[in-house]
């Protein structure tokens, strides 16, 4: 972690990815460990709340609004949200966020997924209340590892009494490869979260690539943790 610990990317870098198509993260499928792990999120609850934090244009959103539940995501790149809709074939309305100067939210016409055009950081429960569920695939080893303490504690904010967290986390040689992602380690999640929450470790997988030797990477290990509040 040392490493990367003085590694920052600005907002603007992120949103110049998606100008110009360099999105290697985004994926045109169901993330195969939230469809696997989904009953577990869920606990025989219906029509529960989901969480994106920087969503980008992710399919699951579309894929959990056909069953049943609703989802709002935060993402900083307006062309990234529209591609979602578009993409998705789906009608939507834009409007403007009085809470959150500058922003805007744009809604599925089914009032199912709302996703928010902002600073991520200047998005809090005081906007739309808190989740059920919270999916983070490619938000924690994203953002800069010096505002982790900052985010652990925006997410734990979010979360009700009765959500569970699902945590996407990638494993490899920080030594290698200056991010993002970002390696982040068990002993991370448990300094973020373990005072708040109960942690419990779903899987493991073997996500190295042909292309993740273009990074310089020899493996690439992708963790599941499901983390849980602590009953106060």
């Amino acid at each position: 972690m040392e490493a990367q610990a003085n590694r920052v990317m600005a907002l603007s870098e992120w949103e110049e990815r998606w100008q110009e198509g360099r999105i290697g993260f985004h994926q045109p499928h169901v993330h195969k460990l939230l469809e696997k792990n989904l009953d577990k999120v869920l606990c025989e609850r219906k029509e529960v709340r989901f969480f994106f934090p920087l969503c980008g244009k992710a399919v699951d959103m579309k894929w959990l609004a056909d069953k049943g539940h609703s989802v709002v995501g935060v993402e900083i790149s307006e062309k990234a949200i529209r591609q979602f809709f578009e993409e998705q074939k789906l009608t939507y309305s834009e409007e403007s966020v009085p809470a959150i100067p500058g922003a805007k939210v744009f809604k599925s016409s089914d009032g199912k997924i709302a996703l928010y055009q902002c600073d991520l950081y200047k998005f809090s429960s005081d906007v739309t209340g808190q989740f059920g569920a919270i999916w983070d695939r490619g938000s924690l080893v994203a953002i800069n590892p010096c505002d982790r303490q900052r985010y652990a504690a925006l997410i734990t904010s979010l979360m009700d009494k009765t959500s569970k967290y699902l945590l996407d986390t990638l494993l490899y040689n920080p030594e290698l490869f200056k991010g993002p992602p970002f390696f982040v380690s068990d002993e991370d999640v448990k300094n973020l979260f373990g005072e708040s929450c109960d942690i419990l470790f779903v899987e493991s997988t073997d996500a190295f690539q042909e292309r993740h030797k273009q990074w310089g990477l020899d493996y690439l290990t992708e963790k599941v943790h499901l983390l849980s509040p602590k009953a106060n």
